[in-house]
């Protein structure tokens, strides 16, 4: 897809993300806002994704010969429930449940729910790319070519876990994972340099292993090629770990530049001032 059209789908995404969290008043639209250029670019652009003769998204969990997703800081489940939406795995319409009772699209994506796209229950931070690494290793074992991508915070490299997950891959020779962090230097309680300091995560990354890639992850054109030659990098016998920069935030003014919308719903008024900006091109659900 050309780039102009990947940035109106994420205009809408962004719409999408912000009404989400209006109607309910609960949710967290900063870093959904944030990373709604590398889903696009995913989901619309660079994964391998099975569809029906009508464009219509085929979803199973064995996921045999097409590229996975997970999502591991699943309280931006705004963008990805629009992405999914929008790529047609489920009718737009559906996005007007989020967090109501009975929903399918709770406040954290759960698998017990049977929302097509939805491989794993996600939020409880520092698990996802654990599970990635097991995906991508049954993938070896099937001697199925396709990659495995994973997102996660910047604030959730606070998690033990992550660095054992970032010890095991490289030594493994896991090269069909792609991680990406996204680096916009908020958490829920701050900037992550006082909350805890993550330092140089690409020196660390690089130290146990990893291919190291950078991205503008609120430039399409950059998510489109960054993610182009991290797929081309594979296979060769390193994971690649891409540092995404983005603006927690991206799209709306007023929510940019601080930790304060990682997990506010803007009122009416502030609802209007975010669509005045984001153009509506796939028309709202």
């Amino acid at each position: 897809m050309e780039i102009t059209e990947l940035q109106k789908v994420a205009s809408q995404v962004r719409r999408d993300i912000v009404r989400q969290v209006h109607a309910c008043q609960s949710g967290h639209p900063g870093g959904s806002l944030g990373c709604a250029d590398l889903l696009v670019g995913l989901y619309f652009d660079q994964m391998t994704l099975k569809s029906d003769e009508a464009g219509n998204k085929i979803f199973d969990m064995d996921g045999i010969g097409e590229d996975l997703f997970f999502l591991s800081n699943g309280h931006i489940s705004p963008v990805f429930y629009s992405v999914l939406a929008r790529a047609g795995y489920f009718p737009a319409a559906e996005l007007a449940t989020f967090r109501k009772l009975n929903s399918r699209l709770q406040g954290h994506p759960t698998t017990h729910e049977h929302l097509e796209g939805i491989r794993i229950a996600s939020g409880s931070l520092g698990q996802g790319m654990s599970v990635a690494i097991g995906a991508a290793q049954a993938k070896k074992l099937n001697k199925d070519n396709s990659l495995v991508f994973v997102l996660m915070g910047d604030g959730e490299q606070n998690e033990g876990q992550v660095w054992e997950a970032a010890m095991y891959a490289p030594h493994h020779k896991v090269d069909n994972l792609v991680a990406v962090i996204d680096y916009n230097g908020q958490q829920i309680d701050g900037p992550t340099d006082k909350v805890m300091n993550n330092r140089d995560l690409g020196a660390k990354y690089a130290a146990f292993g990893w291919n190291v890639m950078k991205m503008n992850g609120n430039d399409m054109a950059d998510v489109v090629k960054v993610l182009a030659e991290a797929r081309a990098f594979s296979g060769n016998g390193q994971p690649t770990m891409i540092l995404m920069t983005t603006e927690m935030g991206a799209g709306v003014d007023f929510m940019m530049g601080s930790h304060k919308w990682h997990g506010v719903a803007p009122n009416d008024e502030q609802l209007a001032a975010a669509l005045a900006q984001l153009p509506e091109t796939l028309g709202d659900y």
